[in-house]
């Protein structure tokens, strides 16, 4: 047993003196990078390079490096190699710096700041342009065999309130390593360029890269200054209307089916939005799906128009644009009369209307009787002999008054000379 406790005290000694010497020692001195530098390798994308310094105690750690990025947008990361790229806007400038730290698990060792910088470029304040704006749209390549689908730019920019009439502004875009300068433009009233039209791009319909947009500028009285923005693919790319879309009513039963937009992703990455227009009531409903196909329920006796957008699906990408709505579709009976028909039931009612107005117009001035009077009964024999005859046949005095208001109805005189 005491042996085994002296291997034991042996084997805990060795541990300790071999973490001792893995652990970063406190006291250690961690010494800041050098040769740090600012290296612009494309539109709106800087390099970032430096080394360890060569005066910094080696010991059996691992140094890694923290990069601060303090313009134009503040952040910081963390890496053990001695270079990083970084994609960011350079018309305000750019600065960063670099330290060398060393990590524990209870505490964080770092050496002094190194920084570096790039100068805004020049340019008088005023001059470069303002709301820029940029969409991509995906369309069929039928001329490529290496692509089945071909990506087109469109971006539009204001000039910038202080540049001179003569400013004369040139686009270029940057997309992975490809750079491509804008040879269709759009021009103001003055002849200077407000937009730019590239109908074939080297951006990827699913590409998930920043596209990178530099206009800058030239004039005989001012320098021009530049201006570059980062657009995110998901947040510009204008998808395409759903393909096909088809509406049949069976009964009350509506049906409606579409097929995806054209696009390079497939049918499972879109949501569709479907709209439902009552043209008789204005009742107005939209559904929102994940299929190519919708059911509803609806009053057969209205007409109803059926659009359809779509856009792709979170799944699939960060949600983005809608498209715009498919051309609408009409279903239903159109309840709508010719104008024909309503003139004829117009003219109809009108002189319905008027006939019955003329007639209370009548009733209430008494001047149907006095246009048209009614005409006297004249005296007949035959009514003489009529009483005559019913009053010697009666027995009884009730039966002669029975007679005599029944005749007295007919004619008064004539009863009176029968009777008396």
């Amino acid at each position: 047993m005491i042996i085994v406790a002296h291997v034991l005290l042996i084997l805990l000694g060795a541990t300790e003196i071999l973490q001792a010497d893995l652990l970063p020692d406190e006291k250690i001195s961690l010494l800041p990078p050098v040769n740090f530098t600012i290296k612009v390798t494309g539109l709106a994308q800087v390099l970032l390079q430096w080394k360890p310094n060569p005066d910094q105690e080696q010991r059996n750690v691992n140094l890694e490096y923290q990069v601060k990025i303090n313009t134009p947008k503040e952040d910081d990361y963390e890496t053990r190699i001695t270079e990083s790229k970084c994609v960011t806007i350079l018309h305000k400038g750019f600065s960063a710096s670099v330290r060398t730290i060393l990590q524990s698990d209870h505490s964080l060792l770092a050496s002094s700041w190194v920084s570096a910088e790039l100068h805004a470029p020049p340019g008088s304040p005023g001059t470069s342009i303002v709301n820029l704006t940029c969409t991509t749209n995906t369309t069929e390549d039928n001329y490529s065999r290496l692509r089945s689908y071909q990506v087109s730019l469109h971006c539009t920019w204001l000039v910038g309130t202080d540049a001179p009439e003569d400013t004369q502004y040139f686009l270029y875009y940057r997309y992975g390593s490809w750079t491509e300068e804008c040879q269709e433009y759009s021009k103001d009233t003055l002849g200077r360029n407000i937009a730019c039209w590239f109908p074939r791009t080297f951006i990827l319909s699913k590409g998930r890269d920043w596209l990178a947009v530099l206009v800058n500028g030239s004039s005989k009285h001012s320098a021009i200054k530049p201006f570059d923005q980062l657009f995110a693919l998901h947040a510009i790319d204008q998808i395409n209307p759903p393909l096909n879309v088809t509406a049949e009513i069976e009964g009350t039963r509506l049906s409606i089916q579409w097929e995806k937009p054209v696009s390079a992703f497939p049918i499972h990455c879109f949501d569709y939005e479907v709209k439902i227009h009552n043209t008789r009531n204005g009742y107005l409903q939209i559904e929102k799906l994940m299929t190519n196909a919708f059911i509803s329920i609806i009053d057969d006796l209205s007409k109803h128009d059926v659009q359809v957008r779509a856009a792709v699906s979170s799944m699939c990408r960060e949600a983005g644009l809608w498209s715009e709505w498919s051309q609408p579709i009409y279903v239903g009976n159109d309840e709508h009369k010719p104008l024909r028909e309503w003139f004829l039931i117009v003219i109809m009612a009108t002189i319905c209307f008027i006939l019955l107005i003329l007639s209370l117009i009548c009733k209430i001035c008494h001047l149907w009787i006095k246009l048209f009077p009614p005409i006297p009964a004249p005296k007949s024999n035959i009514k003489d002999l009529f009483v005559t005859t019913n009053y010697e046949k009666a027995g009884s005095s009730e039966t002669e008054i029975e007679v005599i208001c029944y005749i007295e109805k007919i004619g008064v005189e004539t009863l009176e000379d029968s009777v008396f």
